[in-house]
């Protein structure tokens, strides 16, 4: 059943009882209470007639397997509504003798017995109906709770992978800066070696060079 439909139903139990005892107790009045108290019966009559028509809004809007029902429910509503309605009349019209004064608060008497069992009888199942909605409510609340805590759950492992992730990021930085630093220094030393290949080199030149001049003058003189 719709929950909002269910809202709608229980406000308008309420409000059909209320305006059922104000009917009876304006038979009893006369004068100028008596239209004060109509007055109000009226007004509560005009948001009775928004209940019904909220009530059958939300019934129509709802599936088709669900909407049957709810609109078989709201006909009994509407007929209960053009009751009090009827009733309201009856008592505005009334006048002033004293037997049609009791014949009315005789029929109120009745009207109001009949009503209050019948709004017994809806409150009940409205009652019956809240409680599911609440357990349905507090299920939903418990898979909300476990879901939150899956959450929470997940998202510190996925912290944990990132400080993981960072740590090896900051890991692999320094064995670049390694890396860089020893092809520095494998870079000076080929330098190096290459310098000391051409100084030997020249030496060696140098000697064979002496070498030769040493034998030349010496076979000659």
């Amino acid at each position: 059943m719709s929950e909002v439909f269910d809202g709608y139903e229980r406000q308008y139990c309420e409000l059909s009882a209320i305006l059922s005892r104000q009917c009876t107790a304006a038979s009893a009045l006369d004068g100028e209470q008596k239209k004060q108290k109509l007055s109000e019966i009226k007004a509560g009559l005009e948001d009775a007639d928004t209940l019904i028509r909220k009530m059958d809004l939300e019934a129509r809007s709802l599936q088709p397997s669900m909407k049957a029902t709810l609109l078989a429910k709201l006909r009994e509503y509407k007929t209960d509504l053009n009751n009090l309605k009827n009733e309201v009349k009856r008592v505005a019209s009334a006048n002033a003798s004293i037997t049609a004064r009791d014949e009315l608060l005789e029929l109120g008497r009745i009207d109001s017995l009949a009503v209050s069992n019948d709004q017994k009888g809806r409150l009940l199942m409205t009652t019956e109906r809240l409680n599911q909605s609440t357990d349905r409510l507090t299920n939903s609340r418990k898979t909300l709770l476990e879901t939150e805590e899956l959450g929470v759950s997940i998202l510190q492992d996925l912290h944990q992978q990132r400080q993981s992730l960072l740590h090896a990021h900051k890991s692999l930085h320094g064995v670049d800066d390694n890396i860089s630093k020893s092809k520095k220094i494998l870079a000076a030393m080929s330098k190096r070696m290459s310098r000391n290949k051409w100084i030997v080199g020249s030496l060696m030149a140098a000697l064979v060079l002496a070498i030769i001049l040493i034998l030349y003058f010496k076979f000659t003189h």
